[in-house]
């Protein structure tokens, strides 16, 4: 535990566990975008999804259990970023203190800032997105165990839609500004590949924004009905 609080106070080991925890979410948002593209299957299979998302680890987990392990690590991995991410953006700014080249500040300065900026968004949206479809606060409709219904009610609103259309472009700059750069971070910097890092990250942020997208689109389009 000392060394893994001692490589945190240093900027490389920030930058370390910034990349890891952007890794982790990567993977989780992958799975994520799977998952939602099971409603192509038609509700009963949506349901059973969701369903099984509930009872993961039963009965060797008390009933839902499991989720919320798994909802623990995802909120550790978003602090993390978070955090480190504020410290690493802060530590550089102190450290350039404004007397840099007119370049080297531009491109500093739109990175930082669409990726803060970007991250807001994300968060705000992040937060909805769990009051609209997890608790159903924020949904008119909502009905517990109807979750095919309850994506399909949900995105006949234009303004849900379009926040959803927002946020998605935010988490595709973000994936792919941030993957690029945690290649690097984690050691994944050679002549032989580093050409490869930029398009590698473009694809994915790309299919990510498609395959979240297409669920929106369905519903709007009418091939996803109830």
């Amino acid at each position: 535990m000392r060394r893994v609080i001692s490589l945190y106070r240093t900027s490389v080991g920030k930058k370390f566990y910034m990349a890891v925890s952007g890794f982790i979410l990567i993977g989780f948002l992958v799975a994520h975008m799977v998952g939602n593209l099971k409603m192509y299957m038609g509700a009963d299979s949506f349901n059973h999804y969701a369903e099984f998302l509930r009872e993961v680890g039963y009965p060797i987990l008390p009933h839902m259990a499991g989720l919320w392990l798994f909802r623990i690590v995802l909120l550790v991995c978003v602090g993390l970023h978070m955090l480190s991410a504020w410290q690493v953006y802060t530590q550089s700014r102190n450290a350039r203190g404004g007397k840099y080249t007119k370049e080297e500040s531009l491109h500093f300065a739109y990175a930082s800032r669409t990726m803060r900026w970007g991250g807001v968004i994300i968060g705000a949206f992040v937060v909805y997105h769990i009051l609209h479809f997890t608790t159903g606060n924020a949904h008119p409709e909502f009905v517990h165990g109807e979750a095919y219904q309850n994506v399909i009610i949900g995105f006949q609103s234009p303004l849900v839609v379009a926040f959803y259309l927002v946020a998605l472009v935010m988490v595709t700059f973000h994936i792919y500004h941030g993957l690029w750069s945690a290649f690097q971070t984690v050691g994944a910097n050679h002549p032989k590949y580093n050409a490869y890092r930029r398009p590698l990250a473009l694809v994915l942020a790309l299919l990510l924004f498609a395959g979240f997208m297409t669920v929106p689109v369905g519903v709007v389009a009418g091939v996803l009905t109830i």
